[in-house]
Parts: structure tokens; C-alpha cells; sequence
């Protein structure tokens, strides 16, 4: 015990008339001592102990070199590491970056804590999971997201990815580096695409070539197709959250629904009326392919379907019943074609109105597909 007290306090009275540089150099020094260097365990805490020290020292270049010599190693003190993560930033870049010691819970702990700087470092670390991810997507900023999303040694688990859409799916950069993953879940992909319909919107140069009304609608229904775009190219398990997620948001509307029946997307169609209606999904899907037309109707006014809308959605589900049947690869053109003739001399006002504008006019893009087709095989 004495000969520790004698080393630390030799150590302290040089340190108080010793320059920068060598205080730097004795720093960095002692820490690749303690750890490369066979001590006693006095000598041990002795160094520990005038390490400790070192942290309180004006100059930032000390506390540098210590952190040089010690963050990268398993073995060093933790308190030290712990200290040195809190330091100012070109500082605590080693020990956040590289030590070892630092836990889930200290991560996370200094993500809410620190500054943008600091949670900068965490999510440049070259493993960061899932939990510290969590954090960083609840309080980071665009640039601290954007290093993370880039971080190929980064676990995000896909609510995390969804809650980074919600909060900064605005940012052009952000939204690129979302689309371009293939875990990105679609509840987030539909998120995004709002994102950019907002965006459209806000444009003054757009609301003055189109005008705000019309670019709405515009938006409205290009928002409306690529859902139903997203719907038709998920895995079955990810169709119940996109569908609870629509709905809260108030997106499953009659023309929404119409949409995708008349699309085929006849898995997405299935969950939405089974979150509808609470029935299970093997007795929904029985319903949609086999039922009788009373069955049909009665499933549909259970979703909530007033009965005039509830008879154009039965007369869909039979014709696309028909098509799928005929001829699979043209479900759209066929079923809304047909809907049309169906109920072209139909008193067409309000929802109903509005849900039969909405089945022409992808009838018309359908059309337009085609002879686009069309044209390119005959040039070919």
C-alpha cells in the first residue's frame, strides 16, 4: 500500500509542472503500460489510480492519448471508459467507437443523454444491435440516421425502420436509403410514399402549373395505386400490420378496397376484410372464392360497407372470380370493364359515384398499359 501511495503521489508532483506534449506522452504511455506490461496487483492499481487522475486534466490533448492507449482493449479499467465516453467529442470518439466494455444499456443510456455528436460515434461502431439501433431511431437526427442506415455492421430491426420512416421520411436521402433495403417492412414503404405525395404537393411551382385541387387528387390516386402496388408484392406475414396500419390511418376506404379487388391483390383484399370485419381468414377467403352473392354481401356490410356500395363490391368479387378463372394475367382490364357495362346507367352519385369514377379511371389505365404494349411488341 505505501509503495502505491509513493508511486501515485511521484506521479502527481510531476504532472504539475510537466508541459503538455509530455503529459500527453506520459498519458498514453501509463495506459499501454497497464495494459501490455506484467505488474503487481499494487503497481496495477496504482496506475489504474493515476489514470484516474488523468481524467481531470485541462488539456484535451491528455485525456486523447489516454483514451488512444486504453479504449480499444477489453482489458482496461471500465470506469475509465465510462469517463472518457462522456468526454467531448474528439475525446470520446475511441471509447465510443471502439471499447469493447461499453453495454447495450450504456449505449442506449448515452444515446438519450449525449449529443448529436456522441450518437454520431455510436452508430458508426462497427456492431450496433438491435436495441442501441431502437434508440438511435427514437432521438436521432438526419445525420446520425443516415451513418447508421449506411453502417452495414448495424442490426435495425424493422419497427425501428418504421419509426425512422415516421420521423424523418421527409428527408430526400433518408427515404432513399430506406426504399433501397429489402427488410424495410411495407407499413414503412407505404409511409414513405405519402412522404413523397406530400412532398409533391408542398412544390409552389406544382400548385401553380396544376393547381392545389387537382394536385391533391392527383396525389390522392397515386399515393392510392402504389399501396396497392406495395400490397400485391409483400409476404403474407407482413399483410396483417400494413392493413391495421391503413386503417388507423384511415386509408382502407370503399375506393381503396375497390382498388385492390379489381387489381387481384386478392391476398391484401382478404386481410383488410378480415381486420374489417374480425372474422377469421379461412372463413373470409371461403366467402370470397366459392360463396353464394348473399353470403358475399352480408360478409361486406359486415365490414362496414353501406348496402348500395356493398352490391358493386359483390358484382366485383364474381367478376373477378370469372377473370382469375378465364384469364389470370388480365384481371384489372377484364373486372373493371365489365364493371363499368354492369352499372354504366347506374344513379351514380356520392361514395358510389366516386367509387365507379375511381374503377374507370384505372380501366382507362389499363387500356393505356396495354396499347403501350401493344405498340412496343409491333415495333419490335
Amino acid at each position: 500500500m505505501l509503495g502505491r501511495r509513493v508511486i501515485v503521489e511521484a506521479f502527481l508532483r510531476w504532472i504539475e509542472t510537466a508541459k503538455t506534449g509530455d503529459r500527453a506522452r506520459a498519458a498514453n504511455a501509463l495506459g499501454r503500460a497497464y495494459l501490455q506490461s506484467e505488474m503487481s496487483a499494487d503497481e496495477r492499481a496504482a496506475a489504474e489510480m493515476a489514470m484516474t487522475f488523468l481524467l481531470d486534466d485541462p488539456s484535451p490533448r491528455v485525456r486523447l492519448a489516454l483514451a488512444e492507449a486504453i479504449a480499444w482493449s477489453p482489458d482496461a479499467p471500465r470506469s475509465l471508459i465510462l469517463s472518457l465516453a462522456e468526454d467531448q467529442p474528439e475525446v470520446a470518439c475511441h471509447a465510443v467507437t471502439c471499447s469493447p466494455l461499453l453495454s447495450d444499456a450504456d449505449l442506449v443510456d448515452l444515446a438519450a443523454r449525449g449529443n448529436g455528436a456522441t450518437r454520431m460515434l455510436i452508430a458508426a461502431r462497427a456492431h450496433v444491435t438491435r436495441p442501441v439501433s431502437a434508440a438511435l431511431a427514437e432521438v436521432g437526427d438526419e445525420e446520425e440516421l443516415l451513418c447508421l442506415l449506411e453502417n452495414d455492421g448495424a442490426v435495425i430491426s424493422s419497427l425501428s425502420l418504421k419509426r425512422i420512416a415516421e420521423r424523418l421520411g421527409y428527408c430526400c436521402d433518408i427515404r432513399n436509403l430506406l426504399l433501397d433495403r429489402s427488410d424495410l417492412p411495407a407499413d414503412a414503404r407505404q409511409l414513405l410514399t405519402q412522404h413523397v405525395s406530400n412532398a409533391l404537393v408542398g412544390l409552389p411551382l406544382a400548385q401553380a402549373a396544376i393547381g392545389l385541387q387537382r394536385l391533391q387528387r392527383i396525389s390522392r390516386e397515386a399515393t392510392e395505386a402504389a399501396i396497392v402496388s406495395i400490397a400485391g408484392d409483400i409476404a403474407p406475414r407482413e399483410i396483417p400490420d400494413l392493413v391495421q396500419h391503413l386503417r388507423l390511418n384511415g386509408r382502407l376506404t370503399p375506393s381503396f378496397l375497390m382498388h385492390a379487388l379489381c387489381a387481384g391483390k386478392v391476398d391484401f383484399f382478404a386481410g383488410a376484410i378480415v381486420d374489417l370485419t374480425g372474422c377469421s381468414e379461412r372463413r373470409v377467403r371461403s366467402i370470397l372464392a366459392t360463396g353464394r352473392m348473399h353470403a358475399v354481401r352480408a360478409l361486406y356490410e359486415s365490414a362496414g360497407l353501406p348496402r348500395d356500395i356493398s352490391v358493386i363490391f359483390v358484382e366485383a368479387t364474381m367478376l373477378w372470380r370469372d377473370a382469375a378463372r378465364k384469364a389470370p394475367g388480365s384481371v384489372l382490364g377484364n373486372v373493371c370493364g365489365r364493371l363499368l357495362e354492369k352499372f354504366r346507367h347506374h344513379d351514380a352519385h356520392g361514395a358510389i359515384g366516386e367509387l365507379l369514377d375511381m374503377v374507370e379511371k384505372l380501366h382507362v389505365t389499363e387500356q393505356r398499359q396495354s396499347a403501350r404494349v401493344y405498340a412496343a411488341l409491333a415495333a419490335a
